[in-house]
Parts: C-alpha cells; structure tokens; sequence
C-alpha cells in the first residue's frame, strides 16, 4: 500500500482586493529586498499597477508566495520580440518556509491560465540563473545570453501555450 501525498494546504489565487496585493509586495519585500538585497526603489515599478498578481495563500492565511503578470503593450516592451500576444510572467517569489512544497510550481501554472484567459500564446520570463532548472522543469526553454538584472544574472525564456 502506498501513500498518497495530502493536498496541499494553501491555495493559488488571483490577487483582487487591495489586501492581497499588500500581501504580494510584503512577499517580494522579503525574498527580493531583504533575501537577494535587490534595492526597494527598482523592486516596485510601473508595471504593478496593471499586472495580474497571483497570491499562494497557506489555510490559516499566510501568504506564502506571490508572481505577476505583464500582458499587452506591458508584455510587449518585455519580451524577447516585442509580441503583444506574449505574457511576461515575473517576480516570482516563494517565503523561505514556503520553498519545496510546489508553490512556486503552482504559481507559474496560475500566471499561465491568467495569460490563456487574457488570449495570449506564449509566456516569457528572466530567470535567474540558478533557477534555469525549476522553469526548464515546468516547459520553459531559455534562449539568448546571460544578462545581469539588479545585479543578478538572468537567462531569457519562453513556454507556447
């Protein structure tokens, strides 16, 4: 007899009211800023105003991870060719107690239904380079050169839809 794993005791949801999305900067807050040291003022930009925000919440209301979504002229100016039917799924970002549960996992695939819902084709992304492997892993293929972005290198990649 062989165990079956419990489903996990979070849910992925569209961050919609203003509470959410405070819960989503507080993650970025956490794992960009204070984690990765990437400065606060290039952290928050323009984009977060009309981006799709996804939320992974733990049952008791913990917010435990967070991604958003650029679509449209937004997406465009981000992707590798310009293409307004390309997303650009980004700030990723999973809380330290939070990482290997499938969190991450299960935000990139709810960025992915806001980006079929939205009509879009293809998503794209800057990986950080240690993190090739988790998006390689869920379909992602990198192309083009290493990049720094906050001082960080980066890989390009994309996922047809």
């Amino acid at each position: 007899m062989s165990a079956i794993d419990p489903a996990p005791d979070y849910e992925v949801r569209v961050a919609e009211d203003p509470a959410d999305r405070e819960a989503c900067f507080a993650v970025r807050k956490d794992v960009f800023v204070a984690e990765q040291r990437v400065p606060e003022d290039i952290e928050y930009d323009a984009y977060d105003a009309d981006a799709v925000h996804v939320l992974a919440v733990r049952a008791d209301g913990e917010a435990l991870g967070t991604g958003r979504l650029l679509h449209g002229t937004a997406a465009a100016a981000k992707n590798g060719d310009g293409d307004p039917a390309v997303g650009s799924l980004g700030r990723l970002a999973v809380t330290a107690s939070a990482r290997g549960l499938g969190v991450g996992a299960a935000l990139v695939r709810a960025v992915e239904d806001a980006a079929r819902a939205r009509g879009l084709t293809a998503v794209d992304l800057h990986a950080q380079t240690h993190a090739l492997g988790f998006y390689e892993r869920l379909g992602y293929a990198a192309y083009g050169p290493e990049f720094p972005d906050a001082g960080i290198p980066h890989r390009a990649m994309r996922r047809a839809l």
